[in-house]
């Protein structure tokens, strides 16, 4: 684990702390856990962490966190005056929010928040805008009546204009909002819709990628496209789908990239970009990619994560075939184990960055491909 203290203290000399907010960040003990939000916090590019704490439960009911846990963090504070931000690894309802930034004097967010403020980071295309608009309304939806409590100490919160409650204006303005989101949505669908038509009348054979989040999928795109789509371990690199052409003993083949998957992403976040990943559900074959370099533990949570994200969009598992990425930082003794633990076959084993294993995934598209057709 990295020592995010000594960090801290390395970076004031070349100037890093004054770009950066300084972020506590209150995670699970167990490694994967603290590991994947440690990788949410250093994806969105302008947090520092300067302290970690740990903690088994984090849905107490009043602040999330145990009393004796906020007595830890004010301690710390009480040697870092520096201004600080919390970020809990879980999901907080707006009173606890509200406790815990009056029990520590801080602004604090949530998991859920922390990947709504990444998503509005990467997102580049409409659509991608658009369904990160829609998780947005959908986020503070059940939050505005419990937020107008807090702020104004009733169940009431006192009228607007006309007669009305402004929590219920609000409210309104949200279910409109949504309602507006949806219809462009529907409309990119249909657009969607009409292009996966006319691409289907040219009989011209679809692969899609599908992994969690910094499994590789871009950097295989980019191998077997020729394209220059950025990459990066940050999580969220990739956030809207492409699809590009390429050629297998000069047959055509489309290629499409998407958005990474990730354990414990809220339902209306997976609904959210849904109609993002429905292109990849109409693929003639599905290669669900897993980077094989990673602890075991984090392997199968991935592994498994997948599979329960691919079951809601209810994906045609026939047509799914599992691809161990990476393989160039790992023994075949090491991927017998990997294979044995999900219990599954040894797949085939790839290294975008060495080449390994890339003719061998080229011929299987082939195969694949001519037995769903």
């Amino acid at each position: 684990m990295h020592s995010y203290n000594d960090y801290f203290n390395c970076c004031k000399g070349v100037g890093i702390s004054l770009k950066l907010k300084k972020v506590i960040l209150v995670s699970y003990p167990d490694e994967f856990r603290q590991n994947e939000a440690i990788s949410l916090v250093e994806s969105a590019s302008d947090y520092q962490i300067v302290k970690i704490f740990t903690q088994k439960y984090l849905n107490h009911s009043n602040h999330g966190l145990g009393q004796g846990k906020i007595e830890e963090i004010n301690e710390f504070l009480s040697d870092n005056k520096s201004e600080i931000l919390i970020i809990v690894d879980e999901h907080l309802t707006s009173r606890q929010i509200h406790n815990l930034e009056k029990a520590t004097s801080l602004k604090v967010i949530d998991r859920e928040r922390l990947i709504l403020d990444i998503f509005n980071s990467r997102a580049t295309t409409l659509e991608a805008k658009l369904q990160i608009q829609l998780a947005e309304a959908k986020y503070e939806l059940p939050r505005v009546r419990e937020s107008a409590n807090l702020a104004t100490g009733s169940e009431r919160p006192g009228k607007g204009g006309g007669g009305e409650y402004v929590v219920d204006v609000k409210f309104r303005d949200l279910k409109r909002q949504m309602g507006f989101i949806l219809d462009k949505l529907s409309d990119a669908k249909r657009r969607r819709e009409l292009y996966l038509k006319q691409r289907t009348r040219t009989e011209i054979p679809t692969v899609a990628l599908v992994g969690y989040t910094s499994s590789g999928k871009t950097t295989l795109f980019n191998l077997l496209t020729q394209d220059t789509k950025e990459t990066s371990n940050n999580l969220f690199t990739t956030l809207s789908t492409s699809t590009r052409s390429f050629f297998i003993h000069k047959k055509k083949f489309l290629l499409t990239d998407t958005v990474g998957f990730i354990s414990r992403l809220p339902t209306y976040m997976i609904h959210a970009f849904k109609s993002t990943l429905e292109e990849s559900l109409a693929a003639n074959l599905i290669l669900l990619l897993i980077d094989c370099s990673q602890p075991l533990d984090e392997i199968r949570i991935n592994y498994l994560s997948c599979w329960q994200v691919l079951d809601e969009l209810k994906v045609n598992k026939s047509k799914v075939v599992v691809i161990f990425t990476k393989s160039d930082t790992t023994e075949l003794t090491r991927i017998r184990e990997i294979a044995t633990d999900l219990a599954i076959r040894i797949p085939p084993i790839i290294s975008s960055k060495t080449g390994y294993g890339i003719h061998k995934l080229k011929t299987l598209i082939t195969q694949q491909i001519l037995l769903n057709l």
